[in-house]
């Protein structure tokens, strides 16, 4: 079973926003929760970096933004993470945009709130009423009952609390579940790097991160970043415990990285799948029956790799997951436990080698 003080840290992660472009509040709880646990906790724009006493050990990243609402007029409300990242439309290259179009039913009757970005305050709560594409300006608009004096600019939460049943968590998991894993590794005694970064569902928070890496990166930035990984049912998700990648529709990852990954799901018996060999494969079936390709997805580690210029590589670790992006995607506790085992196993391996 889950260790009891991770599913306490995460029933409290849960419970406190983070919607994209509106982070600051998490991050305070973050650092609190970090500095418990004896991480030297530095700010910096876009992202919040935890450090032990051997800091470039291991590097591992977590995504801390979850999706939300944001108010943009009287009774008005938008997508966060469209607004976040500028779009005006829907360009449906990406696995969130291509799911989202095909999702707006389940948002219905969802119960939302409004707090203030940094402090965190709760301003008030709704109950989203209906949810449309625009046909004026191809983004998402909902309608909310509830919150007819919330001011624009103003984020917008769902309500959430972690539900565990059935041998599964469920909530809004992506990507508070791997932020939580990061935070207790310091309980562990982790000494490494921790990397939470903002608007990553808004493709930003690559930007934040190569920041820090150009002004404090060493020779050797191998990055490990963690997340979920969405499949289309439960069936699908529970036939492997973790997901790894070798390259995602921006770049390739680092061969040794990805190697030491899989060598260590080898040795410790966790199944794992290729989830860009998974697409592929289904791509190849699609095609063969006239439909279109989906696309390989766009990771916070493939955007980074690619502007970096080889400054950073690495590879990705992920929970497989249900119900993408709602209040009701959920994991597998056996997948969630192998993923916490693999972390602190790595961790270990590269502490030992950088001595």
């Amino acid at each position: 079973m889950l260790n009891n003080e991770f599913i306490d840290l995460l029933k409290i992660l849960i419970r406190n926003p983070s919607v994209v472009g509106s982070e600051h509040s998490f991050f305070r709880v973050l650092q609190r929760e970090l500095e418990e646990r004896g991480a030297k906790v530095t700010w910096y724009e876009g992202v919040l970096v935890a450090q032990g006493t051997k800091p470039f050990s291991a590097m591992f990243s977590a995504h801390i933004d979850r999706h939300g609402l944001v108010c943009t007029g009287p009774n008005e409300f938008q997508y966060s993470a469209f607004v976040s990242s500028n779009r005006t439309d829907l360009l449906n290259n990406s696995v969130s945009e291509e799911l989202m179009n095909k999702v707006t039913e389940r948002f219905k009757s969802e119960q939302v709130y409004a707090y203030e970005p940094w402090s965190g305050v709760y301003r008030g709560n709704g109950v989203i009423k209906n949810v449309y594409v625009c046909e004026y300006r191809n983004n998402l608009i909902f309608e909310i009952d509830g919150l007819e004096d919330v001011v624009a600019g103003t984020p917008i939460a769902f309500k959430d609390n972690l539900k565990i049943s059935d041998g599964r968590l469920t909530g809004q998991l992506d990507n508070v579940l791997t932020a939580a894993a990061l935070v207790h590794l310091f309980s562990l005694g982790f000494q490494g790097t921790a990397f939470f970064t903002a608007q990553e569902e808004a493709g930003k928070s690559w930007r934040y991160l190569l920041e820090w890496f150009r002004r404090f990166g060493g020779n050797t930035n191998k990055l490990f970043v963690v997340d979920t990984s969405p499949f289309p049912d439960i069936e699908a998700a529970n036939k492997q415990l973790l997901v790894l990648r070798e390259k995602d529709a921006n770049a390739s990852f680092n061969k040794d990285s990805t190697a030491i990954i899989e060598n260590l799901c080898k040795k410790h018996h966790i199944s794992y799948l290729f989830k860009d060999h998974y697409v592929e494969a289904e791509n190849a079936s699609l095609i063969s029956k006239g439909e279109a390709p989906r696309t390989l997805g766009s990771t916070e580690l493939g955007r980074i790799v690619a502007a970096s210029n080889g400054l950073v590589d690495g590879t990705t670790i992920q929970i497989p997951t249900t119900g993408y992006h709602t209040m009701q995607e959920s994991a597998r506790i056996e997948s969630v436990e192998a993923f916490l085992d693999l972390l602190i196993t790595l961790a270990d391996d590269l502490s030992e080698q950088s001595v």
